[in-house]
Order: C-alpha cells, then structure tokens, then sequence
C-alpha cells in the first residue's frame, strides 16, 4: 500500500513538472531563416533546404496580425504604400507584337544633280545625322556649271553703270537652280568669293535622324534622284500586332492599349490604337492594329516584341496593383498601413483581375494606405516573429 502511495506521488510530481515545462515552452518555435513557413515545435532540420532550424521566442508586443518595423526594416525590404483609388477595369485581350520604325519618321537623302560622290562623311549605320550637317562630297558638272553661271551673272552685274532688271531675273533663276541641285543658301552666297578650281561641293542634310542604310560606296556615281543614305527618327516608333478574326469585331481605333516590354520588365506605355488595316492578310484570317509608342529615352529598340493589353467593357472600380494581394488557401490578403511603421494583415474579397489590378470587393474602402511592394515580406517577417500565419486570425466566413 505505501508502494502504491508512492507510485501516484511520483506520477502527480512528474505531470506538473511536464506541464510547467510546457508552460515554460509555449512561446518558444523553431523555424528556417530561409523558408519562414516552416515552424516546428521542436529542434531539427528545415525539411525544403535542410538547414538547421532557428529557436525563436514569440512577439506578443502588437495585436494579432499586427506587426511593427523598423526605418532600417522598411527600407532594406522596400517596403512602398500606395492608397487605395479607382481604376479602369474590363475585359482583356492580350496580343504578341514588334516595334518598327514609324514610316512618316523616315527619310531619303538622295542626290539633287547627276555625278560622282568622292567622299561620305557618314559610313556606318546608326550613327546619327543632324540637319545642316554636311553628309558627302559630289563632282558634278551640271552642278559646277550652275555655279559658274552665277558667279558669271554677279559680275555682269558689277560691271553695269545702271541697275539691270534683266541682269537680276538672270541672278535669281541661277540661284534657283543651284537650290534645286542641293546647296544651301549659305553655301550660294559664298561662291561670289569661292575659287572654283576644285569642283567638288559639299552637300548638306536637310533632316535629322539615325542612318538606317548607306546606299552608296565613295567613288559611286549616282543619277539624280539617287539615294545616297536612308535616315531615321527612333525618337518615335510603332508597335503592330495581330489581331484573329474572332477578335476584330471587339478591337476598335482609338480604344486605349497598354503595352509592355519583355526585358524591360519597369517600362509600361500607355497608348491609343491609331491604325487598323482595313484588309485582311492575304491567304490568313488575320488583321493589323498600330499604336504609336514614344521613345525619348532611345532604351526601345525596332524589332523588339510588344505584349499588348486592350480592355474591352470598362468600368471604374476600387483596385490594387494585383501583387499587392496575397492569395492563400483561406482567401486573399493584404497588409493596410495603420499608423507610423505599423502593418495589419486584412482578409479582402477579390473581383475583377486585369492589366495588373485587382478588383476589391469588400474588406477594403478607398483611401486605405495599403502595402503595394513587399507584401511577402511582411508575411515572412510576421511568421518568423510571430510563429503563426496572419491568415490564420481571418474568418473568411464573414467576408
């Protein structure tokens, strides 16, 4: 009997002494500085990236799904707010494209007067070309009889004791016909003064832009109306896609376009179609649709693909950028500012997903500061504190 007694002494002391342990432990997990989803109750390895698991004592300092950061924190995870607002939402087509020069930038600068080009002062494509830049060197002899005709007018002028309106009309057409054939008004003036031994003159570019091609070799001769370089304006490009059949009837001119850019994954242009091809391709059941896209920063290059995004139906909603919101198996969440440094995790009812956004139904009213950059992080940051998922506190129920 006193064994007995004993026995259930010893079982009584050794169960407090469990549970005070247990006590002591509750607040104590084990989790993996890399994967922060991982908790474990007891010491071990992370069972994704096989690590040894990090001992960690629960944050009771804010509320549940709250979370309180530091300056340092917030600008080592780039952490950005934005406040809740409208946006245009809709239907969404998506079509593959390519930049190509837009046409109306492009030029020919040809030869005005038939002869031999003995020098190029541009050789290579893509250098750039500006206006009044002398571009290549022409013996001509049309243009070098033009010359001496004038030269031969002006001092005939000089040499009369009267005005002359003959002499005058004589002085006019050859400076015209010197235009005509290429030199500037500049250039004509100074030939009164200009020994003309040399035959040779310099031609200038009435345009400004990129060479996209050079036409010719130094030595070529060219027949007036001959090109001699084709130039550019990449400060201005089109982007065209195709559209199917089933597609056209939705797709209408004017209709606004937002258009990416694979590789620069931080530029988005937002644009209007200004062009549908009234044609179909021929032997297809395909169309053409062009949208302008400006290029001041030259980071666009012809031949680069587009991805289109055209909003069919659209209508003015609440919305976040669509990374923002996080989605789990019990719904979707986000984190809302709630004061200096401060972050709650808030439950939200999606809608409409498009062009980036998402719709927010409920959960949600606008002018709300909401985390629109670093979301994940802040979900990591609370589980490795907290030792507990923020969604775990929602009850999507009431949504």
């Amino acid at each position: 009997m006193k064994n007995i007694i004993s026995l259930i002494l010893f079982t009584l002391l050794l169960g407090a002494c469990t549970q005070k342990e247990e006590k002591v432990e509750s607040d104590v997990y084990y989790t993996c500085s890399m994967d922060p989803q991982v908790i474990e109750s007891k010491p071990g390895n992370c069972p994704i990236c096989k690590m040894p698991l990090t001992k960690v004592k629960k944050d009771h300092s804010t509320h549940e799904g709250g979370l309180n950061l530091s300056d340092q924190q917030i600008q080592l995870g780039n952490i950005k707010t934005d406040v809740l607002t409208e946006h245009e939402l809709g239907d969404e087509i998506q079509l593959t494209g390519r930049l190509t020069i837009d046409q109306n930038k492009q030029w020919s600068i040809s030869s005005r007067v038939m002869g031999r080009v003995d020098k190029l002062y541009i050789k290579n494509i893509g250098e750039p070309i500006k206006e009044g830049d002398v571009v290549y060197e022409i013996y001509s002899e049309d243009l070098n009889l033009a010359a001496r005709e004038y030269k031969l007018a002006l001092d005939k002028k000089r040499s009369l004791k009267t005005e002359s309106f003959d002499i005058d009309k004589i002085i006019q057409s050859a400076k015209n016909k010197l235009k005509l054939y290429g030199l500037t008004d500049k250039q004509i003036e100074k030939l009164n003064d200009t020994d003309l031994s040399n035959d040779l003159f310099k031609i200038t570019s009435s345009v400004s832009g990129i060479v996209s091609s050079v036409d010719i070799k130094e030595g070529d001769y060219v027949m007036e109306g001959g090109s001699i370089y084709h130039v550019a304006d990449y400060g201005n490009l089109w982007a065209e896609a195709q559209v199917f059949i089933d597609d056209l009837s939705k797709v209408k001119e004017g209709m606004n376009a937002t258009l990416r850019f694979p590789g620069l994954t931080e530029k988005k242009v937002e644009s209007k179609i200004t062009f549908m091809n009234p044609e179909l391709g021929s032997g297809t059941q395909i169309n053409l649709v062009r949208v302008e896209v400006p290029n001041l920063d030259n980071r666009l290059k012809v031949g680069m693909q587009v991805d289109f995004s055209i909003l069919l139906n659209t209508k003015s909603v609440l919305a976040l950028p669509t990374d923002a919101v996080l989605l789990e198996g019990k719904g979707a969440s986000v984190w809302v500012k709630k004061g200096h440094n401060k972050f709650e995790s808030v439950m939200v009812h999606t809608g409409l997903e498009t062009n980036e956004y998402t719709q927010i139904l409920h959960g949600l009213k606008k002018g709300d500061t909401i985390v629109v950059s670093g979301a994940y992080l802040l979900n990591s940051e609370y589980m490795f504190k907290k030792g507990a998922n923020p969604m775990e506190g929602h009850d999507m129920s009431k949504m």
